[in-house]
């Protein structure tokens, strides 16, 4: 059976699985549409849907595109459950200076929201001590993809397959950050900045 894995829960600690083609039923008996009328709109065969809803098969990419086009709603929307009434929200405020700090030789990082477990990002304010490309001991490079955003200064960011990129206040780069990374401050200030990093589940 074709099944997503999500979160559910207030604190989203356990991850159950989601039917596809239960989901996908639920939304063509929404519409009253019969398996026909569902597979028409879809472009798909009928015995197609049928084993979709029925779990027999696990639909393609186009498939998939197809089922929402025809459904009219956008492909996460296939993964989504329903809403129950009740709110999973979750939030965490950081106040101006009461981050956790950590400290290197060239990098001064505050760390934010760090009472929510199992984030998706982890978000921190840097300040960029370093004012030269060979105070890092090679390349920063780790999994994930990586937002950085210019809160006051001027900084330099090296990146390993691009040339050096000056940024000031109101600039932000979104980058691979496997790819190796370094940022040195150009002002004659530390240079801080906003990083906001994914994280795997």
């Amino acid at each position: 059976m074709f099944q997503i894995a999500r979160a559910s829960g207030a604190e989203a600690e356990a991850q159950q699985p989601l039917d596809l083609g239960a989901r996908v039923r639920e939304l063509r008996k929404e519409r009253d549409w019969t398996l026909e009328q569902a597979a028409r709109k879809a472009g798909l065969a009928r015995s197609t849907l049928s084993k979709i809803e029925n779990g027999q098969m696990s639909p393609t990419y186009d498939a998939l595109k197809k089922l929402a086009t025809g459904l009219d709603i956008s492909i996460p929307q296939l993964f989504t459950p329903p809403s129950t009434g009740q709110v999973n929200g979750r939030m965490s405020v950081t106040l101006s200076g009461q981050g956790t700090a950590h400290a290197t030789t060239t990098y001064e990082h505050e760390l934010l929201a760090e009472t929510l477990s199992r984030k998706k990002m982890l978000p921190y304010r840097a300040r960029i001590r370093a004012r030269r490309f060979e105070e890092f001991e090679g390349w920063v490079r780790h999994d994930g993809e990586e937002f950085l955003h210019v809160l006051t200064g001027q900084i330099r960011l090296f990146t390993e397959f691009y040339e050096p990129v000056d940024m000031r206040r109101g600039d932000s780069a979104y980058y691979d950050a496997a790819m190796g990374h370094n940022v040195i401050s150009i002002s004659p200030e530390d240079a801080t900045i906003l990083w906001v990093t994914s994280l795997d589940d």
